[in-house]
């Protein structure tokens, strides 16, 4: 009887151990699951805020075993921090804040980009501004949002006029507050992207000085960390191809565009169309000679100090088209 009784008690410590066995291995399943998530950084505007509205990427995604975390940025530096330190898998900036990153040991690399759009980005003066070039930037207070794409153009620009970077008062403020410092006269000129640019046009007759034409080429680059590039490369190809997708269709309704991104940006529908008709379209993979020209940005801010050492682009691009 006392064998018996003994034998019942071990075969149901038995079944209880094997509960909170299967239990346990739901439990870490479940975490594992929750674990497969992609983190996807975008900003106010652009293609990565479309494919995120169109929903087109979750199914493929889903099909893969991952889920989408989106998250909003106000500007490119903040996001690729985000992706140094390990809270990012994926997102899109210009072109200085992937140097900027990089000069500061960030592990990202550059995926894919978007064709040069040199009107998406200008130096701003008010309409009734004395300002009438460039070379009048000497000695004034330039508003812009430090390493941001337009931070390369001002440099260029006044490059280009003769004007040393070091005769102009930099004043260094994200894209609302610069907005606002210009329009309170804080500020002699604004170095601003669009859509924001084209807003400032709108509503209060801004000036363009000089947009990048000739200047610079005015690059969106798509950038991974380096551990989603190594570990998961058909999550990668997942995301690019649903962003050609979205690319195909924007180019071919800019209205139609304008009219789902108005909601989201808070701007006019004619104010979105006029900045998307100076964005370019068709994402393509990195080739050897946007490493050469994204090289001269690394080196002009080298040059300049702004940042602390040289750094080689080739050693952050992810595949190069062949």
């Amino acid at each position: 009887m006392l064998d018996r009784r003994y034998l019942t008690r071990m075969l149901a410590s038995a079944g209880l151990a094997l509960v909170i066995g299967i239990v346990s291995s739901m439990l870490q399943s479940a975490a594992h699951a929750q674990d497969k998530v992609v983190r996807i950084g975008f900003q106010k505007y652009g293609k990565l805020v479309l494919l995120k509205s169109k929903g087109s990427l979750e199914p493929k995604l889903n099909a893969l075993g991952y889920t989408v975390k989106w998250s909003e940025f106000n500007a490119g530096p903040a996001l690729l921090e985000a992706i140094n330190v390990g809270a990012l898998d994926f997102g899109n900036t210009g072109e200085a804040p992937p140097i900027f990153a990089q000069a500061a040991g960030a592990p990202i690399r550059y995926i894919a980009f978007e064709p040069p759009a040199p009107k998406g980005e200008a130096i701003l003066v008010p309409k009734d501004s004395p300002l009438k070039s460039v070379a009048d930037l000497k000695g004034k207070k330039v508003a812009l949002n430090k390493g941001s794409n337009v931070h390369y153009l001002l440099v260029k620009a006044l490059e280009k006029a003769n004007v040393k970077y070091a005769d102009i008062t930099p004043v260094f403020l994200a894209p609302a507050d610069a907005r606002a410092a210009f329009e309170r006269g804080a500020v002699d000129a604004w170095v601003i992207w669009d859509p924001f640019q084209a807003s400032a046009e709108a509503a209060t007759g801004a000036r363009v000085l000089a947009d990048g034409t000739d200047t610079v080429s005015n690059y969106q680059f798509y950038l991974a960390s380096q551990k989603f590039l190594e570990s998961e490369p058909k999550l990668i190809d997942a995301i690019l191809d649903s962003l050609r997708e979205v690319d195909d269709w924007a180019r071919t309704d800019i209205k139609a565009v304008a009219e789902q991104l108005s909601p989201s940006v808070g701007l006019p529908v004619p104010v979105l169309e006029v900045a998307l008709k100076r964005q370019s379209y068709g994402i393509k993979p990195i080739t050897r000679q946007v490493i050469v020209e994204q090289q001269q940005v690394a080196d002009t801010f080298h040059a300049l100090g702004l940042i602390p050492k040289a750094i080689s682009i080739v050693d952050a691009a992810g595949p190069l088209a062949p």
